[in-house]
C-alpha cells in the first residue's frame, strides 16, 4: 500500500435521492480535505479524477497516431470522470505498481484491464466486474505447440504480474517474463519466445492481422476484469459502480466492447 499521504480534495453532495455526485468549485469549500468532506470522496488533485494505467495494452489503453491515450479503459475512465463532474487525468504506471496497490497515493483508480483475483483483493479494493476475459495460448501457425502440456518444454512468454504468468507456473511451465505485452509480442513474432500466455482480449487483438500465429488453445479460467481502487474508499467503490451500472443498463458498455473488439459478449 501507499507510503506517504495523498493529497485528499474534498467534494459536495448534490443530495437528488443521495445519488448524484459532482465536483465543488475549486475555491467553495471550507472543509478541511484530510477528513474528505461530506461524503468522504477524496481525490488526489482538486478538479480531476486521475487514473493509473499500464500504457500501451492494446486495446485497453495505447496512445493513438494523435498522440491522445484511447482505448476501451480508457473510454469507461472518461464516463466515470464525466459522471462525477471531473476532468480525466492519465498517469502511465507499470503493471506490477497498479496489481499491487502501489498506484494509490498518486491516482484515485486504476483500470488497466486487471483481473479481479483473492491476492489482489489484499492490496485494494474492486468494482463490480466490467468484463469477463480467460486466458489463451498463442504460437506461430504450423508450430510444435499446439496446447499448453506440448509447451512445457518450450519458451513460453508472459506478461511480469499477470495472472498468465501464475497460470503457466501452476501448470508446470516456468515462463519467460515481460514488462509488456507489447515486448511478449515483439518476442514471439521474432521467434525469441514460442509461445506466449496471456488474457484472450488483448493476446487476440495483438494478433489479429498476423497470419502466421494463431490461438492454439483457451482456458476458461472464469476471469473477470475490475476497476480498482484504494482499500476501504467506500465513495469511490459507490461512483465507480454507478457508472458501470449505467453503462451496462443503457446498452453502451457493449457498444464500447463492439467498438473496441469487434463484437459484443
Amino acid at each position: 500500500m501507499k507510503t506517504s499521504p495523498r493529497t485528499l480534495k474534498s467534494l459536495a453532495v448534490l443530495a437528488a435521492a443521495g445519488l448524484a455526485l459532482t465536483a465543488c468549485s475549486s475555491g467553495g469549500s471550507d472543509a478541511d480535505p484530510s477528513e474528505g468532506g461530506e461524503t468522504g470522496l477524496s481525490l488526489v488533485s482538486e478538479g480531476q479524477l486521475t487514473v493509473c494505467s499500464e500504457i500501451p495494452y492494446e486495446p485497453f489503453e495505447f496512445t493513438d497516431e494523435n498522440g491522445d491515450i484511447v482505448g476501451f479503459d480508457m473510454d469507461i475512465a472518461t464516463e466515470i470522470a464525466a459522471d462525477l463532474g471531473l476532468e480525466r487525468e492519465i498517469i502511465a504506471d507499470s503493471f506490477e505498481s497498479i496489481q499491487s496497490g502501489l498506484s494509490f497515493g498518486k491516482c484515485d483508480i486504476s483500470i488497466s484491464s486487471i483481473s479481479i483475483t483473492e491476492e489482489r483483493k489484499g492490496n485494494m479494493d474492486f468494482s463490480d466486474p466490467y468484463m469477463a476475459d480467460d486466458l489463451t495460448l498463442i504460437a506461430a501457425s504450423g508450430s510444435d505447440v499446439t496446447d499448453l502440456d506440448s509447451a512445457k518444454d518450450k519458451k513460453v512468454g508472459v506478461q511480469d504480474g499477470t495472472t498468465g504468468k501464475k497460470y503457466a507456473e501452476e501448470n508446470g511451465i516456468s515462463p519467460v517474463g515481460f514488462e509488456s505485452t507489447g515486448l511478449l509480442l515483439q518476442a514471439l513474432k521474432s521467434g525469441t519466445v514460442d509461445a506466449a500466455l496471456g488474457n484472450a482480449s488483448v493476446l487476440g487483438y495483438g494478433i489479429k492481422d498476423e497470419a502466421d500465429i494463431s490461438r492454439v488453445e483457451d482456458f476458461a479460467t472464469g476471469e473477470e476484469l475490475g476497476v480498482s481502487i484504494e482499500k476501504g474508499d467506500a465513495a469511490m467503490l459507490e461512483a465507480v459502480n454507478g457508472t458501470l451500472q449505467r453503462l451496462t443498463d443503457s446498452g453502451e458498455m457493449d457498444e464500447l466492447k463492439a467498438k473496441w473488439f469487434g463484437e459484443t459478449e
